[in-house]
């Protein structure tokens, strides 16, 4: 894609900051229906009107409508404006980066295969139409935008590739900006599989940080707000699913009955202590584990080679590392 020589001039570059950075997220997209669900490609436009929130988002027959995943990228976007703000740094919405940084942030590969991938996540972010009334002072007008201006691959004189660089849009880049308007997330957000229960992380994480006590929305709501193709008695059943799995980060999830029977999702913030404990309890059980091989002189090679090395166990944003011994098994 090759970059406006007018808009590029007009703007001073930005390069990535060298560093791991905490994700951030941009509480305008964390709620509503921006993006699809389905990693299938999709052309069926979101028509989505809530009170006085409009927003239309159309796909482009060539490449589909931009999914969630390919969202991590403004996610990506998103923390090195953030951070660089922070640092008392300049920053624009001309954005240069290589793959290999934007890819081992959002926790995918690095192969040509993923490469490939991420290029077409930025051809979809590139050709989808968002139109939206969200921040727009007069209640009938509408900003319109895609979710990358353009978007082109860097080369040096040789024809060695360099990177990317990248325009983001006015709407996405002053929603960044407001300190007001973006929330940390939890990093195991890129480890979830699923289009819908990484909307639902959003939503819960936009809504359940606010107060201890959790939130509850009825399935009929989260339908609408989902922007989903499903219909509500699949999406019903995907939600109980999710709930049944628990797979959101720090959240725990619940349905229960409403009074006139129609199903609510609820969901509330996991105590800190309580995920704390949950780690020390795996410490303890993986020293155990260890004890018994010890103990376990017949057990052979192979359970030996599978534990050796240090363990990592992750919950929500702690780490514990617990080094196990190494062990040379002896044969008799």
């Amino acid at each position: 894609m090759r970059l406006r020589s007018d808009e590029r001039e007009q703007l001073e570059l930005f390069r990535a900051l060298p560093r791991d950075l905490a994700p951030r997220d941009a509480q305008d997209l964390m709620s509503y229906p921006f993006f699809s669900l389905a990693k299938s490609k999709r052309l069926t436009p979101i028509d989505f009107r809530m009170g006085e929130i409009v927003i239309k988002v159309e796909a482009a027959a060539e490449h589909g409508m931009a999914t969630i995943w390919d969202a991590d990228v403004l996610i990506w976007a998103a923390s090195q404006i953030v951070q660089a703000r922070d640092d008392g740094l300049k920053t624009s919405r001309l954005m240069a980066a290589t793959p290999y940084e934007i890819l081992t942030f959002i926790g995918r590969a690095t192969s040509v295969r993923d490469y490939q991938r991420l290029k077409a996540a930025l051809d979809r972010l590139q050709s989808t139409s968002v139109a939206t009334s969200i921040r727009q002072p007069a209640e009938r007008r509408r900003h319109r935008f895609s979710w990358i201006n353009e978007w082109k691959e860097t080369a040096d004189a040789n024809g060695r590739p360099l990177g990317l660089e990248l325009i983001l849009p006015d709407w996405f880049y002053a929603g960044v900006l407001n300190e007001a308007l973006v929330l940390t997330i939890d990093r195991e957000y890129f480890a979830l599989t699923g289009g819908l229960e990484r909307w639902l992380y959003r939503l819960v994480r936009k809504h359940g940080g606010r107060r201890g006590g959790g939130w509850s929305f009825d399935f009929r709501h989260l339908h609408l707000k989902s922007g989903a193709l499903s219909p509500l008695k699949h999406f019903a059943f995907d939600l109980r699913d999710i709930v049944r799995r628990q797979p959101l980060p720090n959240y725990q999830l619940s349905v229960r009955h409403g009074p006139l029977g129609g199903e609510r999702l609820v969901f509330a913030p996991i105590p800190h202590s309580t995920r704390l404990s949950a780690l020390q309890a795996a410490s303890i059980r993986l020293s155990l584990l260890w004890t018994s091989c010890e103990n376990a002189r017949a057990i052979g090679d192979r359970p030996y080679r599978a534990i050796r090395d240090p363990i990592l166990v992750l919950s929500g944003t702690e780490t514990v590392a617990i080094a196990l011994p190494r062990h040379r098994s002896q044969r008799s």
